[in-house]
């Protein structure tokens, strides 16, 4: 890829997003910092750029077809295209969550966000891609939407807390992952699922024992993959996750 490789991370202003606009831009890319509130977006964008990073905001909200009709659009006319997504906005959805006690509400703000808005952007963007002679999808999944992990003996890979919203949006994500991969395997888009790992951010209260930096690390692999990279996988540092 070139020094002029074009990204956009969504829900970038922030956490492992914000670490992954770096990793990218370090590497002299161009990177679209994707992100709904635009004192955030553009206060990391001016971050970004103070540290040599050539950053542009995109106003986006994935839950909103307008606003993600607009950004595609905005990668057009100010980038030339885009060779690089990284679906990276994601919610827990709120709670509570726990199955006997879920309110469903809650699930359907973590399929709308987790889910739809990565298609929703995935579809307003493939044109693009399309056009880039080295494309690269990475959503940004976690090891909770492993049923092998949420499925196995307790003290074996078991993870996550017990989740009828969040954990299951991942799964799906990665269910809609295998799907691009294999309607995009006759092109040379390379489409992959990856797990941060337990990170601290906000989403979890930062509870989590990485930092968003070290959750940035798989993503930026995966976009920096060679042409003859795996497509259709899920993968955390450690190597493939189990689906």
């Amino acid at each position: 890829m070139s020094e002029r490789t074009v990204a956009l991370v969504t829900g970038a202003n922030k956490g492992i997003g914000y670490e992954i606009a770096a990793g990218l831009g370090a590497l002299g890319w161009r990177v679209g910092v994707g992100a709904r509130d635009e004192g955030r977006r553009e206060a990391a964008v001016a971050t970004l750029r103070a540290a040599g990073v050539d950053a542009f905001g995109v106003p986006l909200d994935v839950t909103d077809d307008a606003s993600v009709t607009a950004a595609a659009h905005l990668l057009e006319e100010r980038a030339g295209g885009l060779d690089v997504l990284v679906n990276n906005a994601g919610v827990t959805g709120g709670m509570p969550q726990q199955p006997g006690g879920a309110d469903v509400a809650t699930v359907r703000a973590a399929v709308e966000v987790n889910v739809i808005g990565v298609v929703r952007v995935i579809e307003a963007t493939l044109p693009l891609l399309r056009r880039s002679a080295s494309p690269r999808i990475v959503n940004m999944s976690s090891g909770v939407g492993s049923l092998a992990r949420q499925s196995a003996s307790a003290g074996e890979q078991q993870t996550g807390p017990l989740s009828v919203a969040y954990a299951p949006s991942k799964s799906m994500l990665n269910a809609v992952t295998i799907q691009y991969a294999r309607a995009l395997a006759d092109t040379n888009i390379l489409v992959n699922a990856a797990c941060p790992g337990f990170t601290a951010t906000d989403l979890n209260g930062f509870r989590g024992v990485r930092t968003p930096q070290q959750g940035a690390a798989v993503a930026i692999r995966l976009a920096t993959l060679p042409d003859d990279g795996p497509t259709g996988g899920f993968f955390e540092d450690a190597g493939v996750v189990p689906w």
